[in-house]
């Protein structure tokens, strides 16, 4: 995916957040949204865009300051979990006698 067209897309969310008056809960909202509503590859790519460029910014591109805010302050609640495999162990057999 493009990460341009993410961090416009990013920067959408961000407006409609910077609105609250309640800055740290619009902080929160932005990261809750992109957890919530985000695959996990647009999850990664923001997060390797801000890896790329620390301060959001890349050309004529830039990431608004409360969705860089957000991004930083909840990065690892933005991480995509692995699944961890799931094994049957010997007490999840049943047996009968």
């Amino acid at each position: 995916m493009d990460p341009h067209n993410l961090i416009r897309m990013a920067n959408r969310i961000g407006d409609f957040f910077e609105a609250m008056p309640d800055r740290p809960e619009a902080i929160e909202g932005i990261a809750s949204h992109i957890q919530k509503f985000w695959e996990p590859r647009m999850r990664n790519e923001l997060l390797a865009y801000l890896q790329r460029h620390p301060d959001g910014i890349d050309g004529d591109i830039s990431l608004a300051p409360i969705v860089l805010q957000a991004v930083m302050q909840y990065r690892e609640r933005l991480l995509p979990r692995s699944a961890a495999p799931t094994a049957a162990g010997p007490t999840d057999v049943a047996t009968t006698h």
